[in-house]
């Protein structure tokens, strides 16, 4: 489905190569701030064309607002928004159809939809997608200022460098954008930009490891047992592409430890109950505590690649070997990053709505308008 959300809800559409892909956002409180500038600036992350191997298409994210927006504010229907296709070069993939790329998923998509499927740019699989999501994402941004949540996140692991192993705050996460890749610390930022560019040299292509964070979400967000918030983020997360794994807080390593260790010890903190330590990422029972909320997320290498792999031509039924010529990101995972973040904004909206926790309305926003 291209639908996600409850209350908060979203929907995109558009192919990787037709002449746009876009988003219907609905059930944006009426008065909520809907700023182009800033929905540019969200887009503008995922661009990286300082890297150029993470991006040779560099296609301009130019946002075209259809409906749900008066004055720069939401007026209470549905918010579309389009983002023209102008840099799709096909050509590549026209020696790709019925043969797909090992690790893709053509195959998947070719055994589902057939001759039906477009397989240009991967089509509906395309990380081009992702960017419909971002517009979403800044847009569920604003819904959550006006409960004082925020979600940033940075890169701990490219291509086997591994960048971080301690946990950041919501302020380091956001500083590291100010760098040329969103890491912790800038020298393996730049070590990382010329192992790209290695790899890239070579054809290839590598992975990584993100993790979000958040500012202190609300206690209470989820729904027992099958609409846990840590469910909804995880599918969240899952359904982006070439996303592998997921882990919460200390995720894999607390199965490895004893209780005594693994048991964030609750206490006391500014008048209030909280945990001592963030082993369990800020959630448990799946439900959020009053505590930033913290996962990681594993991206695995681009399938697209130059070196020579084995598939299969589907209208011959015979093995073969194919060699990938179009443009290629070396590596999804800065861009996947930016999509977490904005599906991670979602998801929180939605589930903050749905506690009752967002009530604004178009008369509140005047009278704030006006008491400005």
């Amino acid at each position: 489905m291209s639908f996600f959300g409850r209350v908060f809800r979203v929907a995109t559409f558009g192919e990787s190569h037709g002449p746009a892909i876009g988003v219907v956002v609905d059930g944006v409180p009426p008065g909520v701030p809907i700023d182009e500038e800033h929905i540019r600036k969200e887009l503008q992350r995922r661009m990286f064309c300082h890297v150029r191997v993470l991006n040779p298409r560099c296609e301009p994210e130019e946002i075209e607002i259809l409906s749900g927006v008066k004055d720069g504010h939401a007026i209470g229907s549905p918010i579309a928004v389009i983002i023209r296709n102008r840099r799709a070069v096909s050509d590549y993939y026209k020696e790709l159809w019925m043969r797909p790329r090992p690790g893709h998923a053509d195959l998947a998509y070719y055994l589902k939809y057939g001759a039906y499927h477009d397989h240009r740019g991967g089509g509906r699989a395309s990380g081009r997608e992702t960017a419909a999501r971002i517009v979403a994402g800044a847009i569920a941004g604003k819904v959550l200022e006006e409960i004082g949540v925020r979600v940033s996140g940075y890169i701990v692991e490219l291509g086997g460098l591994r960048v971080s192993s301690r946990p950041a705050s919501y302020e380091e996460a956001e500083g590291a954008w100010e760098r040329p890749l969103p890491m912790l610390d800038g020298d393996m930022a730049e070590a990382a930009i010329n192992m790209l560019v290695k790899v890239a040299s070579e054809g290839d292509s590598v992975g990584g490891v993100v993790e979000v964070v958040t500012t202190e979400v609300p206690p209470g967000l989820g729904e027992p047992v099958f609409d846990k918030l840590k469910a909804d983020l995880a599918k969240a997360a899952l359904s982006i592409p070439s996303a592998v794994g997921v882990e919460f807080g200390y995720g894999f390593q607390l199965a490895r430890m004893r209780g005594s260790e693994a048991n964030d010890p609750i206490v006391v903190k500014g008048g209030r109950v909280g945990l001592g330590s963030d082993r369990s990422g800020g959630l448990l029972g799946g439900l959020s505590i009053g505590e930033p909320i913290r996962f990681r997320v594993a991206f695995k290498p681009t399938p697209s690649i130059r070196k020579p792999q084995r598939t299969v031509d589907l209208t011959r039924m015979e093995e073969e070997e194919i060699t990938f010529s179009g443009r290629y990101d070396v590596s999804t995972t800065p861009k996947a990053l930016v999509a977490l973040i904005a599906m991670t904004r979602i998801v929180l909206a939605d589930h903050a709505m749905l506690a009752g926790l967002v009530r604004r309305t178009a008369r509140s926003a005047y009278r704030r308008s006006e008491d400005a």
